[in-house]
């Protein structure tokens, strides 16, 4: 912040002093025509050269500012919980043996670092989260406290650690996500393949769910982790669209339901999940509920293709969710069911640098769209505040996956 206008000597310019800088000493001198052309260009405000002038203010403002009269930047303190958003204390044997392992072989899962709220049940059936592809994502979603940043390494040996790590876990049901890795040309999609693959072969009896982001669109990834089979895809849609700037800045709605449509075209268990209270309306809800299974209902049989749709872009999101609507409505001779699972929970906020809870959504509305999305044609709703997207994950793999059979053979 050093300059001229810093000494003691230094006075207001505009009190008889001309307005034009003088030549320093042992400088050239200025050339008054090229100064007159630089100041047509960028002309100097009204009543001098305001960095220059050194008096002091004649008030201030600071104590106009919210929370910000002593001198401290504060946030506005954060809403207090309804009472049906208290959670149990963790407790029991199963979740006991999980811990003892976890902590014995330095293992971390996602459900400790989030304090998710069903940590204790879901442990005591044997459900846990893991997340790969390090700790920093390349994006800065408004609701996640996950470290964000460049990643600087790739470890590629993490698949075969983590199947080992499953292994010992011996866990009934594992969720495998993970951070953004965008700097990446496949987007983390070879390491998502490896891993799914080891992980089958070191725990055959265990049901696998990968919670996927959306790798930029590009079908190539996307493909690897459906030809890896997981028994579930999952890919959270997060907020409706109307909040996406704020919510997910780095993606795209209808990119994500693009990325949920292929998914059931190949067959496999598709899983999409919303949060609420972080600012959307009831209406919004109903119309995502809907616009989910009308966009992500395959044409594979129009098409007679068993994979991917021939005719679909190479990238996702080239069809935006009205032409997979009508892609779907003209053929009517076959069932129209899109995404089989959604998940719907109460917003939290992770830290108060993080986007505000809007509205605490009581169980009644919770209520209320469960039905809704049951009615649309989901096969499974779980709709509650303290509903994750691993809540009663492993029913859902028994349920609909091909789990069951494996595990008799």
């Amino acid at each position: 912040m050093g300059g001229s206008g810093t000494g003691p000597t230094a006075r207001p310019a505009g009190e008889g002093e001309s307005l034009a800088p003088t030549a320093r000493r042992g400088s050239a001198p200025i050339d008054p025509i090229a100064l007159e052309r630089t100041l047509a260009r960028h002309p100097r405000p009204l009543g001098g050269d305001p960095l220059r002038s050194v008096a002091a203010p004649k008030f201030s403002l600071g104590s106009m500012i919210l929370n910000n009269g002593d001198g401290h930047v504060d946030h506005m303190a954060p809403k207090r919980k309804p009472a049906w958003l208290k959670a149990k204390v963790p407790g029991g044997p199963g979740y006991e043996r999980l811990k003892n392992i976890m902590d014995t072989h330095g293992l971390h899962t996602v459900c400790q670092e989030a304090g998710c709220p069903n940590m204790g049940e879901c442990w005591a059936r044997g459900v846990a989260t893991i997340m790969i592809l390090g700790d920093t994502c390349t994006r800065a979603c408004g609701f996640c406290n996950v470290k964000t940043g460049r990643p600087t390494t790739l470890d590629k040996d993490e698949p075969r650690r983590v199947a080992e790590s499953l292994r010992l876990m011996g866990l009934k049901h594992v969720v495998i996500t993970s951070v953004n890795r965008d700097e990446l040309p496949d987007g983390g999609g070879a390491i998502w393949a490896e891993t799914i693959i080891r992980s089958r072969d070191a725990c055959p009896g265990m049901s696998i769910e990968v919670l996927i982001p959306d790798f930029l669109g590009d079908a190539g990834p996307l493909q690897m982790v459906i030809d890896a089979q997981p028994h579930i895809i999952n890919h959270n849609l997060e907020t409706v669209r109307r909040m996406y700037p704020a919510v997910r800045p780095s993606a795209k709605f209808d990119r994500s339901l693009e990325l949920l449509r292929r998914v059931k075209e190949a067959g496999l268990v598709a899983k999409t999940g919303i949060m609420v209270g972080i600012g959307e309306s009831d209406d919004e809800v109903l119309e995502l509920i809907d616009d989910v299974q009308q966009a992500t209902a395959p044409t594979t049989l129009r098409h007679g293709s068993s994979g991917l749709n021939a005719e679909a872009d190479a990238t996702l999101g080239k069809i935006t969710r009205g032409e997979a609507s009508a892609a779907s409505t003209a053929d009517s001779a076959r069932p129209k069911v899109g995404t089989d699972i959604l998940t719907i929970g109460q917003y939290l906020q992770p830290t108060r640098n993080h986007l505000p809870v809007h509205r605490f959504v009581t169980p009644e509305t919770f209520g209320t769209f469960k039905v809704a999305g049951l009615q649309s044609g989901f096969k499974v709703v779980e709709s509650g505040p303290l509903v994750r997207s691993s809540y009663h994950a492993d029913h859902q793999a028994d349920e609909l996956s091909t789990i069951a059979a494996e595990r008799v053979r």
